[in-house]
């Protein structure tokens, strides 16, 4: 039988050895790591910088959209209505109330106006069911307003979009608004099924 070979013990110099080995190789993981986190972490702000400049872009394109929108539309927006029988002698943009005694302030983008009625125009380039929310509230608030002051004329309101999905104008259309979209060169209303909701 041949003899059986037995592998020499460590010795605590070659354990010593070994496991200084594995530090210095630990040591220079961390560095690789810790470069590698630091260019995530710059990689990562200038992202954030550029999506910050986009979305202010996106945010000042859109607002000039809206503009350009209310500008096309608002000087016909009179003559337009009285297709429905509405006749509005005066037509205003851009009106802000703003009633610090009694904490109602708000915007109205186009304003139509006579001595019975007023429409609340609330002009966006793609309108979304929460601006149509918000609008209902600014109707609220207008009501509330004109009661506070003596106004006793019946407040109507109405959307107006460059590009509004079905769901959209259906969501207009149940909340009693008019409808004001492009239509070849010109633009087009919708009225609400019914009459339209009165505030």
């Amino acid at each position: 039988m041949g003899a059986v070979q037995t592998a020499n013990p460590p010795t605590f110099e070659s354990v010593w050895a070994l496991i200084k080995e594995v530090g210095e190789n630990q040591k220079e993981t961390d560095r690789i790591v810790k470069e590698a986190v630091q260019e995530l972490r710059e990689s990562q702000k200038a992202t954030d910088r550029q999506m910050q400049r986009t979305d202010s872009e996106l945010g000042r394109l859109s607002r000039r959209m809206g503009d350009v929108v209310e500008y096309m539309v608002a000087p016909n927006l009179c003559e337009k209505f009285k297709e429905f029988s509405f006749n509005f002698s005066k037509s205003s943009q851009k009106i802000i109330v703003s009633d610090k005694d009694n904490k109602i302030s708000f915007e109205i983008d186009v304003f139509l106006e006579n001595y019975s009625k007023a429409m609340l125009t609330e002009v966006k380039t793609t309108p979304t069911t929460e601006d149509v929310k918000d609008h209902v509230k600014r109707l609220q608030k207008m009501r509330k307003y004109a009661d506070l002051h003596g106004d006793k004329r019946i407040f109507l309101g109405a959307v107006a979009g460059v590009v509004i999905t079905d769901n959209v104008r259906k969501y207009i259309l149940k909340q009693g608004f008019f409808v004001i979209e492009p239509s070849g060169e010109g633009f087009n209303i919708t009225p609400p099924k019914g009459q339209p909701k009165e505030w």
